[in-house]
């Protein structure tokens, strides 16, 4: 049988060290070939010229040229798939999240700073990202970037929306006057999808929402802060105890899943790191959903963006066991990677099949 041809992978580092350890990582993958090493940006941007690699590491923090200066003359000059490498100071997260925003398919946090002499404690992430960032659709990656602000008034289209892709009866009976609840889960270029979603959100919504979107402690709070500082509605990384409130929207932070307690009339949130990581991932989907399910006394929105693998579809089925839900998932056109909403589609639960950018409008018309 004739071998698969390997993916090209220049990797971007000022640390020779840092540079040996993430080469001696792919030494014996049979998907990844490492053709070259850059010392910065500006030397990165050469070598991908004359490499033309298919998925490039890059450092956030090197002299002469850094990280997301480099990213932005890449994506604009000479696109490829990026995987960032970033420290978790709050400087780093931010840089990282700027980075999401300018076309890199995702990150991987170093576990102890620039030079993490402890590397291989995140080899197994490192080597799935850049093997998956390979396959990724670059035209993908150069969506453009919203300028959405706070003032901004957002009506929605519904008239013009484009047709979506009925793939299940509506649910047992939707009034839209009954309370609701919107559960948005994402992974892998989730970044950029929930800003498309949730800047878009108008502050009036009638309804809290809940999100998890798979990051490590410490991304979530400069990813919720960020989005804040773009929506109308309130976004917050959410914290144990909060009530739930129409027209907010609460980010699980990075090693929590989030749960829900019910108290009278209100809902607050729970967070949790004592279970373990579902399938990797904590916050998961997964959970979220299923703990969802345990309440019927509001309708509930599913939707599933963007990601690898399919947290979510589980939870999905237990969420639709009980009361009202419509699930809504990102169609394969928009996907930067068409596994989460792929595995939910394939439960036969999705009502709904939507491009990124008609997903707001999607949630709006199931709302008060």
């Amino acid at each position: 049988m004739e071998q698969l041809q390997r993916k090209k992978l220049l990797i971007v580092d000022d640390s020779a060290f840092m540079r040996k350890l993430i080469t001696d990582f792919f030494n014996d993958s049979k998907l990844i070939e490492v053709v070259g090493i850059a010392r910065n940006g500006k030397d990165a941007i050469q070598k991908i010229k004359s490499l033309q690699p298919d998925v490039v590491t890059m450092d956030v923090e090197m002299p002469v040229m850094n990280g997301i200066e480099a990213l932005k003359e890449i994506m604009a000059e000479t696109p490829v798939a990026v995987v960032m490498l970033s420290s978790t100071t709050q400087k780093g997260t931010e840089s990282t999240l700027l980075a999401m925003e300018y076309g890199a398919v995702d990150f991987v946090a170093k576990p102890s700073g620039t030079i993490s002499l402890d590397l291989h404690k995140i080899k197994k992430e490192l080597v799935e990202k850049v093997e998956n960032a390979a396959n990724v659709s670059i035209i993908k990656m150069k969506r453009p970037q919203l300028e959405t602000k706070k003032t901004t008034i957002f009506s929605a289209d519904l008239k013009n929306m484009k047709p979506v892709i009925p793939l299940n009866t509506k649910p047992r009976s939707w009034n839209k006057q009954n309370k609701k609840m919107v559960l948005i889960g994402t992974s892998t270029g989730g970044p950029r999808a929930l800003q498309e979603v949730i800047t878009k959100l108008p502050k009036d919504m009638q309804a809290p929402v809940l999100i998890v979107q798979h990051m490590p402690a410490g991304f979530t709070k400069s990813l919720a802060d960020r989005l804040n500082q773009l929506s109308q509605i309130e976004v917050k990384e959410a914290e144990n105890g909060d009530i739930l409130r129409n027209g907010y929207a609460y980010l699980a932070p990075g090693g929590y899943h989030l749960r829900l307690n019910k108290m009278g009339n209100d809902y607050s949130i729970i967070l949790d790191n004592v279970e373990p990581p579902r399938a990797g991932h904590r916050p998961s989907v997964d959970v979220l959903f299923e703990d969802n399910s345990r309440f019927n006394d509001f309708d509930k929105l599913a939707v599933i963006m963007t990601g690898m693998g399919s947290d979510g579809s589980s939870g999905l089925r237990k969420l639709k066991g009980n009361g009202n839900v419509v699930a809504i998932a990102e169609s394969s056109n928009t996907c930067i990677v068409y596994g989460m909403p792929k595995a939910a589609i394939e439960t036969n639960l999705v009502n709904e099949v939507v491009d990124l950018e008609n997903i707001t409008q999607a949630i709006l018309k199931y709302l008060p």
